[in-house]
């Protein structure tokens, strides 16, 4: 069996950075991180990431309208 180390992501709400990586994106969103990477693939997903030097990095301003949450 193989086990999952249980990892601490900031809260949303006390989030200072413009763009985070894809593991506290998805984790924020309630999807699974192989999710963020296929819309970035596909380009046809509710957000678009930017890349920075070939890494993924999701707006947060943009996580908070998807979910409705205020800055």
């Amino acid at each position: 069996m193989e086990t999952q180390t249980a990892q601490q992501f900031t809260p949303l709400a006390l989030e200072t950075r413009t763009h985070i990586e894809t593991a506290p994106a998805a984790f924020n969103l309630l999807r699974k991180e192989q999710t963020l990477r296929i819309w970035a693939c596909k380009e046809n997903g509710p957000l678009r990431p930017i890349r920075v030097n070939g890494r993924l990095a999701w707006p947060v301003a943009d996580i908070r309208k998807l979910l409705g949450v205020a800055a």
